[in-house]
């Protein structure tokens, strides 16, 4: 089999991080998503857990049909029962079902015994058989089990029904040699092992989620469970966008994915944005510092060509183009790059009396931006174009509808609006958005807190999208909604400062 299953967990295991949980609608916005890029399985929840759950799974059911839609049970009757009726609408409906089968869950949780585990886990199967034809089974924590009793479950629960096998490091605790040494014992050991499909489920405590689904792949395993950004339980989870651009960018595995990896940045903002839950600037794939390059040594050669420092091409997971920062560490190649895309040329000599003025201005700042090269070469930008806040005020509360009132100063003339809005930030946002006399789309807006207390400094990021091309503002305050409107401006003064204006 060459063809690699993605599972994707986002909706039952990414949302059981607190302060992530989803509604009913937001669920199935975010299955429509995981549908249109293209996973296999989408585990939808755990029915039983609550009527909130039972609903999502329903209408999840109703909503997406290419995939296979899963709901995860306990190995108990009423478990399965519920988890059936709620997978009726499905077009291919999937029952995840398992218990424990470590020495820890058999002994400290379950208060058992392996004979009794063992049918248990066959009883399960067998009754999750009556209702749907696909029965997966999980041994719980079997990253931690005894290969040889793992290998006697596995072939049980194969005999018994089960299409798919799920091996889980439940808590991270594998090596990548390790874990995959269990997939190839299991392989080489359960004598039905054919008649299934081997499932990887690596939770990343140390780190290592990824490289032990990997290992799992290499030695036999054929699907991989995961979520987008690696969200999950503690640590998280296996992450969707390394499992798969690992597999497409590294030639020597033998499998290959359905997934759309296109559509994988716009997939990791939109659970970002609805779980409320940014990520990390460094996450491999998706962070925003995933194609940014801000070394001079490293500048230099992805502009004499990307695969210099760049494995993966930005396009190829829906990054627009690879993001050249200027700072202290930056060199004349990528301030000439700058230059060049600004309107201005500069060669040899010039460039060198530019170069020593940019590093004095860099060792000032952490980032230095068009308007600050403008303004480097002799062209003050506010005799263009350039924007600044003058003036911001709102009203919100719980009994008023929000409102927002913002004066910018636009060419040295002070213009202001007024407009109302989904809260305090919607309505400022909407109120410059009238200011500007051109089109541009917000499609990041991270807010994070700089220091603690109820006095914060809180670290604001826009990404705005215009004239075809990517502007990134910067602001910090206490107050964090004009460290917003100043974020979204310095974006807009990026933009508007563009090609030479």
């Amino acid at each position: 089999m060459n063809k690699l299953f993605i599972f994707d967990t986002t909706l039952r295991d990414g949302e059981q991080v607190p302060g992530c949980q989803l509604n009913t609608i937001e669920k199935i916005e975010v299955a429509r998503a995981l549908e249109a890029l293209g996973v296999d399985v989408i585990e939808a929840g755990f029915p039983v857990s609550s009527p909130g759950d039972f609903d999502a799974v329903v209408e999840i059911a109703r909503a997406v049909k290419d995939p296979v839609i899963c709901a995860l049970t306990r190995a108990v009757e009423k478990d399965i029962e519920v988890a059936a009726e709620a997978l009726k609408a499905a077009r291919r409906g999937r029952i995840h079902t398992g218990i424990g089968t470590s020495p820890y869950h058999i002994f400290n949780k379950l208060k058992s015994n392996p004979d009794e585990i063992l049918e248990r886990a066959v009883k399960a199967v067998k009754y999750a058989k009556r209702f749907v034809e696909d029965v997966e089974f999980y041994a719980e924590d079997a990253g931690r089990s005894e290969n040889e009793y793992l290998a006697k479950v596995i072939e049980a629960v194969i005999a018994a029904g089960a299409t798919v096998v799920n091996i889980p490091d439940t808590t991270g605790y594998c090596l990548p040699q390790e874990y995959g040494e269990k997939i190839l014992y299991l392989v080489n050991n359960v004598k039905n092992i054919d008649q299934a499909v081997i499932s990887t489920h690596c939770h990343n405590d140390l780190g290592m989620a990824t490289a032990n689904s990997l290992a799992g792949v290499m030695n036999g395993a054929r699907q991989v469970e995961v979520t987008i950004n690696g969200i999950g339980e503690r640590a998280g989870n296996t992450s969707l966008e390394e499992v798969v651009m690992a597999v497409k960018t590294r030639k020597n595995f033998p499998v290959s994915t359905t997934v759309n990896s296109k559509l994988i940045l716009e997939t990791s903002r939109l659970v970002s944005s609805l779980m409320n839950m940014p990520v990390q600037p460094n996450k491999a794939i998706v962070g925003r510092n995933a194609f940014a390059h801000s070394s001079g040594i490293h500048q230099d050669g992805v502009l004499k060509d990307r695969e210099n420092y760049e494995i993966i091409d930005p396009a190829d997971v829906g990054v627009d183009e690879s993001a050249i920062v200027l700072t202290a560490r930056s060199g004349r190649a990528a301030l000439k790059h700058h230059l060049d895309r600004l309107g201005y040329r500069y060669e040899n000599g010039s460039l060198d009396e530019v170069y020593t003025r940019f590093l004095t201005m860099a060792d000032k700042k952490k980032q230095v931006t068009d308007v600050d090269l403008l303004l480097l070469i002799g062209r003050d930008s506010a005799s263009g174009a350039r924007l600044s806040l003058k003036l911001l005020q709102v009203l919100a509360g719980m009994s008023t509808v929000p409102m927002a009132t913002v004066h910018l100063m636009m060419d040295g003339e002070e213009k202001a609006e007024t407009a109302e809005g989904n809260g305090p930030f919607d309505a400022a946002f909407k109120a410059v958005t009238r200011l500007i006399d051109e089109p541009f789309e917000v499609d990041e807006f991270l807010i994070q807190a700089i220091t603690r207390g109820s006095d914060d400094v809180g670290k604001v990021h826009v990404r705005v999208k215009g004239r075809g091309r990517i502007f990134y503002g910067f602001s910090a305050d206490t107050d964090i909604v004009t460290a917003s409107v100043r974020a979204l401006v310095d974006a807009l003064n990026k933009m508007i400062s563009s090609n030479g204006r």
